[in-house]
């Protein structure tokens, strides 16, 4: 379908303006404070959400809810007649969950009401225009081989090509055309979403007013960066830690110059209808602080509030970065080679697992974490809204950094640690097997014994730890008395530390007995 013609589109836009000033006078910009919440997963927001668009077709991985939302505030100073005045703003978001929008007087709240409010989002398009001038006349400006006419006639439909009735009856299809010429803009069709109240005031004249409304289509998340820097010992090493706050607003709506403030923690929220579309799927631009403000952290109600120092402008299909607290460096950390060769196998029956076959499985990855305290003694201390995090390692040969893992953090209070996972070693690798089970029916016992290898093809040495899990019964005890050295870490969970010369190989091997 053809686009609206430039004249008509310009026409359309002055009486949405002259719409405005009529009823009531916006004598400013408002002052402006929005509050931000998220609702995704940390690490969970795919890229194709705010991406730019590439060329003009419509790609429909856009087109899903933003997972978060925002409370948004202005004070306007605007002009009252005595009795009633109709206020219309537009420039608001496009998803404003309406049963949450408010009016209020700052200046004379017992003397100023509202009667009615009104949230129109019917906005104008060619199908629409053309959908209002069904049985009505129009004109169109059509070529047809070298040679330009007006067409007029009574518009029949408007589903794929436009069907007129000419002033002889003879019915004309047109499929193309030049331009659309219509009369007016039909009543109820507007350019841009619009709130609207009538306000009845008892004296009238200069006051603030206080506009308030929640919006679906914006959200925030947390992007940690950290250098990791090896020590002498190659299982220590330090960290710098960065963090930025990403805030993807498509909700139809720009804040500009808004205070602006960030609530991490997981807020209950009646789950809203899902009424997401087109208007906010649109090409987004990508955006960074060139300043570094502050946000200042506080404890609120049972969550956290992140609030900027300064006024932050977020454009509507734009995403925003900035930086949430200045790079802590030097943060000690703690790299961990973890071989948990049973995998993610778990048993939570109600009775013991008397299969022999049961847990036998052996993988050879050996996984790779960093773990660090997230205290002020290790240079930290801050509470770490979720998000994901990347890690970096220097190569010294052409001071270049390369990536080397990121997972995703939940939200973390100060004094926890703070484990990533960031991949699998390449020349650490183990191996487990049953070596002995024994059945006593009679006795009601379990007797099993496992033995764990793992192999350090490094040309130093390292430390492994040996993670194992008693999944057969609750009741449980190591026999024999050669059991290696171990840290029970709860009823079923044993990490067994293994050190390793360059190109050792070591094995452990222990004896349960479960009973019942």
């Amino acid at each position: 379908m053809n686009t609206l013609p430039r004249a008509l589109t310009l026409t359309l836009v002055t009486l949405a303006g002259a719409a405005t000033s009529a009823h009531a006078e916006l004598k400013q910009d408002p002052t402006t404070s929005i509050t931000i919440y998220s609702s995704s997963e940390p690490g969970a927001i795919p890229a194709d959400m705010y991406r730019p668009r590439v060329g003009q077709q419509y790609d429909y991985s856009y087109n899903q809810p933003v997972p978060g939302y925002a409370f948004v505030r202005e004070d306007r100073p605007i002009t009252l007649q005595p009795g009633k005045t109709t206020i219309r703003i537009t420039d608001v978001a496009a998803l404003i969950e309406p049963t949450t929008v408010s009016f209020k007087s700052m200046t004379d709240p017992e003397g100023t009401r509202v009667g009615e409010q009104n949230f129109q989002f019917d906005l104008v398009s060619n199908q629409k225009l053309l959908e209002k001038f069904i049985d009505k006349p129009i004109s169109l400006d059509v070529t047809r081989g070298n040679q330009a006419s007006l067409i007029h006639g009574t518009l029949l439909s408007a589903s794929g090509g436009l069907i007129l009735q000419k002033a002889d009856g003879t019915l004309e299809v047109v499929n193309s055309y030049d331009s659309l010429n219509l009369p007016s803009l039909p009543e109820g069709l507007i350019t841009r979403p619009t709130l609207v109240w009538d306000v009845y005031s008892d004296k009238g004249g200069d006051q603030t007013a206080r506009i308030s409304y929640q919006t679906d289509g914006i959200t925030w998340w947390s992007d940690y960066n950290l250098i990791y820097t090896d020590t002498d010992n190659t299982n220590k090493g330090t960290l710098d830690v960065s963090a930025w706050v990403s805030i993807l607003n498509k909700s139809g709506g720009s804040y500009n110059d808004a205070r602006l403030k960030l609530v991490a923690g997981q807020v209950q929220r009646a789950q809203p209808q899902n009424r997401y579309n087109d208007y906010a799927a649109r090409g987004i631009a990508m955006e960074s602080a060139a300043a570094a403000p502050q946000f200042q952290e506080k404890s609120f109600f049972e969550y956290h509030l992140y609030t900027l120092s300064t006024p932050a402008t977020i454009p509507n299909n734009t995403t925003k970065q900035l930086e949430l607290f200045p790079t802590a460096r030097g943060v000690s950390a703690d790299k961990i080679l973890l071989y948990a060769g049973q995998g993610d196998e778990w048993w939570y029956g109600g009775e013991p697992m008397m299969d022999q076959n049961y847990g036998v499985q052996s993988k050879s990855d050996v996984d790779v974490y960093l773990k660090f305290a997230n205290d002020k003694k290790n240079g930290l201390g801050i509470p770490l809204p979720a998000g994901r995090i990347r890690v970096s390692k220097l190569d010294a040969a052409d001071g270049n950094m390369e990536f080397i893992g990121e997972d995703v953090i939940k939200h973390t209070p100060r004094d926890e640690q703070v484990m990533i996972r960031l991949g699998k070693s390449f020349d650490v690798v183990g191996s487990r097997r049953q070596v002995d089970f024994n059945l006593d029916s009679i006795r009601r016992t379990m007797t099993e014994t496992i033995e764990v290898e793992v192999r350090n093809r490094k040309e130093q040495a390292t430390e492994v730890v040996v993670q194992e899990r008693m999944l057969r019964w609750t009741n449980w005890q190591f026999v024999g008395k050669d059991t290696p050295a171990h840290k029970k870490l709860d009823a079923r969970t044993i990490h067994f530390p293994v050190q390793l010369a360059a190109g050792e190989t070591k094995k452990v091997t222990f004896t349960v007995r479960y009973s019942w």
